[in-house]
């Protein structure tokens, strides 16, 4: 695979939001990473620090080419930590490997503050609502309460920023969820 077709994939199934910032999963980035170059590895650089806050550091070697990237220690607001500890550093080394991943095009333009892949946006502006009733759809064809807690799960994510969108697959959820526990009583 070449950069072009890797930032192609639409990761937003795994990424998580944090405050109002979304992140990509350093699993999941791994993870998609491992399967387009088995041999891909990575290292971490010294930890650097500035008065009472830190910068971690990473290298990311993949299909034959090493991307490094660096990222401050930092709170869900994206400010600097003061005395960081071993875990808000280890945090965020394991947010710079997925920064850096992204620099070989694996879900890049999160970093962007884009929602999808720049090849996959309409020139129009993608309808929430019209979203939701495919959702919707989606929902109401669960065959069971695992299918639905996934079906669900994906609607929330790419909705949540929509209150009226939430609520309408919210309320199908549920009507599906008491369908299904219907059907098993039975």
């Amino acid at each position: 695979m070449n950069y072009k077709e890797l930032r192609q994939i639409n990761v937003n199934e795994f990424t998580e939001r944090k405050g109002s910032l979304t992140y990509l999963s350093w699993t999941y980035g791994v993870d998609i990473l491992l399967q387009n170059d088995p041999m891909a590895t990575w290292e971490w650089g010294d930890i650097v620090y500035f008065n009472e806050t830190a910068m971690v550091s990473c290298s990311v070697t993949a299909f034959n080419k090493t991307m490094k990237m660096q990222l401050p220690v930092m709170d869900n607001r994206n400010q600097a930590i003061k005395n960081p500890d071993a875990r808000k550093i280890s945090d965020s080394q394991m947010r710079c490997l997925a920064k850096c991943i992204a620099c070989f095009g694996i879900g890049l333009y999160i970093y962007a503050g884009s929602d999808l892949p720049s090849d996959a946006i309409d020139e129009e502006p993608i309808n929430l609502q019209d979203q939701a009733n495919t959702w919707c759809l989606a929902i109401d064809t669960a065959k069971d309460i695992d299918e639905l807690k996934v079906i669900y799960g994906n609607a929330y994510h790419q909705l949540s920023k929509d209150k009226t969108a939430v609520a309408k697959i919210s309320a199908a959820k549920d009507a599906k969820k008491s369908e299904l526990a219907t059907q098993s009583d039975v």
